[in-house]
């Protein structure tokens, strides 16, 4: 499978070498003494060496950082497997997007704490900024989305990985996690790309549908009672909106991890939709393409808006967004003065020199109550 190799996660019996230039990396040094600073580098060596396989790895390093990240940062992480009762089966978990590493993070604890594997995770090499970074997330199950290339080498870079992805699930019986959209949606209107579709759809036998069969993609809602990052999203969108052709930068993008690893997330629960197989299985074939791709992503963002778990904050933001009080009896007067107090102390944060304040707060308003929407279109 020498075609894989340039972005696939490692094989087990390449981890010894991989951790022998991991322990004499100096900024991975670094970044461990910070990460667990009680314990001597020698002891991380050790236990690093101790590791067989990536599971191994992910349970002696990975499992205890986000177990101690729910402790510290939320109220509470929670799953419910009811529409995937098969725990063996392999599946092709397409989720809305809020934080770059503890979705798929969090959804790999939960996953352990239910007795099954973790998953494969696409990530974009745009976050793999340093050799250290690229080589821990492919110990932790990672495969590469190539991005900043050519619009052939594009073509060329997306029908391998959807090679590898039908690879995964076919022969390694290897579930994937992947993002509906490349980046998170800012606004929190979480709609799945067709393009994220189309990939998928070039691996594999058959026609479209058939290809996306094979990958037994299962729907999955992400819902956090708080977004740490809502702060740096609202203030991106004010400097979009007054710098022409606004970019974040490579800093802006570890502030961004940062802030969203440890800033407060309150409840956090993930709940999978069915496998939409079942679906897929009874659409018109003769459908013109376009069509065809833009239906399936509306049908896995219905399972995904049809999931959400609501909060308070949700139905407070949209009463607060329209000027009602619809949804009043949904939450108290005080879940309505903490969100509000919450809301000032993030718009209190922001550092921009011309802070339009009624911009900023509609802007973390909608991202609130943007998933209350789509929720109740999709319950509809």
């Amino acid at each position: 499978m020498n075609e894989f190799d340039e972005i696939r996660p490692y094989h087990d019996d390449e981890l010894p070498q991989i951790y022998e230039e991991l322990i004499a990396d100096p900024m991975f040094q670094q970044v461990m003494g910070a990460v667990m600073p009680n314990v001597p580098f020698e002891g991380i060596a050790m236990k690093m060496r101790g590791c067989k396989t990536k599971l191994d790895f992910q349970k002696a390093f990975c499992y205890a950082l986000l177990k101690d990240i729910i402790q510290k940062a939320t109220k509470g992480v929670t799953l419910n497997l009811d529409a995937l009762p098969d725990k063996q089966q392999a599946y092709t978990y397409i989720s809305n997007h809020r934080d770059i590493i503890l979705d798929s993070g969090f959804l790999d604890v939960l996953l352990v704490e239910n007795g099954m594997d973790t998953v494969e995770i696409a990530i974009g090499d745009n976050l793999l900024i340093y050799p250290w970074i690229k080589k821990v997330v492919r110990i932790n199950k990672s495969f590469i989305v190539q991005r900043a290339l050519t619009m052939r080498q594009m073509l060329e870079s997306s029908a391998r990985m959807s090679r590898y992805m039908h690879y995964a699930i076919g022969e390694k019986k290897q579930s994937i996690w992947i993002a509906q959209r490349e980046g998170r949606a800012k606004d929190s209107d979480d709609r799945t790309q067709d393009s994220i579709l189309k990939m998928m759809a070039m691996g594999g036998e058959g026609d479209i549908i058939d290809r996306l069969m094979a990958l037994s993609i299962a729907p999955l809602a992400i819902s956090y009672e708080y977004d740490p990052c809502d702060f740096l999203k609202a203030q991106e969108f004010q400097q979009k909106r007054d710098i022409e052709g606004f970019k974040k930068s490579q800093a802006d993008d570890l502030i961004n991890m940062q802030t969203g690893l440890f800033g407060y997330k309150g409840r956090v629960h993930f709940q999978p939709a069915a496998c939409i197989n079942e679906a897929l299985a009874k659409l018109d074939r003769s459908m013109p393409k376009q069509e065809l791709f833009t239906t399936i992503s509306t049908l896995i963002d219905k399972g995904i808006h049809a999931n959400y778990r609501i909060y308070p904050n949700n139905y407070v933001a949209l009463d607060l967004l329209n000027g009602t009080t619809e949804y009043a009896a949904n939450y108290t007067e005080e879940d309505k003065q903490t969100f509000l107090g919450y809301l000032d102390k993030q718009i209190a944060r922001i550092e921009l020199p011309n802070k339009d304040v009624p911009f900023l707060r509609e802007k973390l308003l909608e991202m609130y109550a943007n998933p209350l929407k789509n929720y109740l279109n999709a319950q509809a």
